[in-house]
């Protein structure tokens, strides 16, 4: 097995050549560096989509709330575009839907329905976080499994090098170092799809943290407010 494809010669120095080092190796190894390639690829489509959609609702839950407390008219507020469009809308819908629900009957359990309200927002609050954070369940998978499937290919392709020795007979660099090389680039194309990935998910998962307790203070004032109108039925 030669070594020329491997080496990229540019300005008179050697260099790697990546692409080299994926069609020289071993079939296994390929599909480990495939798979990760793929993995990373789609951990990179996830970075970007939900760092536009935090930004977005972040933005439009903002201008929501000001103008949620500004109206009077909150039940138009609260109609079936904003419950499918805004996690705040659908949090104040389940407060209002259960507000209504309760204060029907006479009697009023003033305590009864105050609790009612809290498990309901509460509840919506915790789905609604729920939601957003699905997406990081593969973010965390790829920064945990990535390394040790990058390390599988790794050990493939190195026992694939002492296969090598065996059949020709030679323990010289030149019949190790092909092998070698493309089992250490699976190891690194495992941390480079795991390092993004586990970078991405602490930091979204802190976004999710802070919007959900954003959600949680909205929660808390709507249930406020309406706990107020409860005591003049």
């Amino acid at each position: 097995m030669t070594t020329t494809l491997s080496i990229l010669s540019v300005g008179g120095s050697a260099r790697l050549n990546p692409l080299a080092l994926f069609l020289q190796a071993d079939i296994v190894v390929q599909a480990v560096m495939l798979g990760l390639i793929l993995a990373s690829i789609w951990v990179w489509m996830i970075i970007v989509s939900f760092s536009l959609r935090m930004g977005s609702l972040e933005r439009k839950s903002r201008k929501y709330e000001e103008d949620f407390w500004d109206t009077e008219d909150r039940e138009r507020m609260l109609g079936k575009r904003a419950r499918a469009e805004l996690p705040t809308a659908r949090v104040a819908a389940a407060g209002m839907d259960e507000w209504q629900h309760s204060t029907k009957s006479q009697p009023i359990d003033r305590d009864g329905v105050r609790q009612r309200l809290t498990g309901a927002m509460e509840s919506r609050v915790a789905q609604e976080a729920d939601d957003l954070a699905t997406r990081l369940n593969f973010l965390a998978t790829v920064g945990s499994v990535a390394p040790f499937v990058g390390l599988f290919g790794t050990v493939w392709g190195i026992m694939n090098s002492f296969f090598q020795i065996g059949t020709q007979e030679s323990s010289s660099l030149a019949v190790v170092a092909p092998g070698i090389s493309e089992a250490l680039f699976a190891t690194a194309i495992g941390l480079f799809a795991a390092i993004p990935a586990v970078i991405a998910y602490n930091r979204f998962s802190h976004r999710v943290n802070r919007y959900e307790a954003r959600l949680q203070r909205f929660a808390d004032r709507f249930h406020a407010g309406l706990s107020r109108e409860l005591d003049k039925v």
